[in-house]
């Protein structure tokens, strides 16, 4: 009863921590943590191998240890943000509906909604398409796709009271190039970020004529320290390798200022697709690993 409630405790703070992006993965551990907790409770339950469950409730424990940690310090990163930009989080599961409604609540008794930046969504496994997982594709298109579909349904009404009295609102999406060039073991990523790149193709024609911008941002690679680890299943070496040698991969920084770009031009300014790669990526297939070079004049 400890170890539950002690659990049920990391993930109420995990669900208050989730307003960052980089926090999904974490609280789908938590969800799978729950899950195994009371599997090996109806197993103790049932009887069998004592020496086994024991082993198991140990793998547990240590996991929750685990757990704990990385929750602290994305909570420390929350709170040091909401200190430096003067933020309020507000913990939402995008891929729930309930918690789109509680967020949807909140933002209407907290003031005008000028703008909606969708940063969600994520992917899982470098899998061939006959080898992909169902569970992993379902998750990706509900983390992309679903997730905007559910903050446009719940906070349009938002942004059209703005919009009726500042002259105008936004709507940005961050996709991704993978929305526009297939990779082999990209096809569930890549069918994810399509569909929501068609989301917003279609909501642009459908707000015609009102005072709404819809803007997608799709980056080619960034590094950050948690998009491809999660997607690697955690693998920090085969994480390196993704980005090895290659100079100045974009980070988060950089689609920040994109982000900020394009939401500070005027109000009848529309940037449909920002694309953006760094210097050392041509193309979704194109790579350059090694310092960045003027090449030599050809002998004459």
């Amino acid at each position: 009863e400890r170890f539950r409630e002690q659990l049920e405790k990391s993930l109420e703070q995990l669900r208050r921590a989730a307003a960052e992006q980089d926090l999904r993965a974490t609280t789908e551990d938590a969800r799978e943590l729950a899950q195994r907790e009371q599997a090996l409770a109806d197993a103790l339950r049932e009887g069998g191998d004592t020496e086994l469950r024991a082993t198991q409730q140990e793998t547990l424990q240590e996991d929750a240890r685990v757990l704990d940690q990385r929750m602290a310090q994305l909570e420390e990163r929350l709170e040091a943000l909401e200190a430096e930009i003067g933020a309020t989080a507000f913990a939402a599961d995008l891929t729930r509906e309930s918690d789109v409604a509680a967020l949807a609540s909140f933002l209407a008794t907290s003031g005008p909604v000028h703008a909606l930046v969708h940063v969600a969504g994520g992917a899982r496994g470098t899998d061939r398409v006959e080898d992909g997982s169902p569970d992993d594709w379902r998750w990706m298109f509900e983390a992309n796709v679903m997730s905007a579909q559910r903050l446009i349904a719940r906070l349009l009404p938002l942004l059209r009271e703005a919009a009726d009295t500042s002259g105008h609102a936004d709507t940005l999406f961050v996709t991704s190039t993978a929305a526009q060039t297939a990779y082999a073991g990209g096809g569930g990523y890549n069918a994810a970020k399509a569909g929501e790149s068609m989301l917003v193709h279609a909501l642009r024609l459908e707000l015609n004529g009102e005072p709404i911008r819809v803007v997608e941002v799709a980056p080619g690679m960034v590094y950050t320290e948690e998009f491809t680890l999660n997607r690697l299943g955690g693998d920090q070496l085969a994480t390196d390798r993704v980005y090895e040698g290659v100079e100045s991969p974009l980070v988060a920084d950089d689609v920040a200022d994109v982000i900020a770009y394009a939401l500070g031009t005027p109000g009848h300014v529309n940037l449909d697709l920002i694309t953006m790669r760094p210097v050392a990526q041509s193309a979704q297939h194109l790579l350059a690993r090694g310092p960045l070079r003027v090449r030599p004049p050809a002998d004459v």
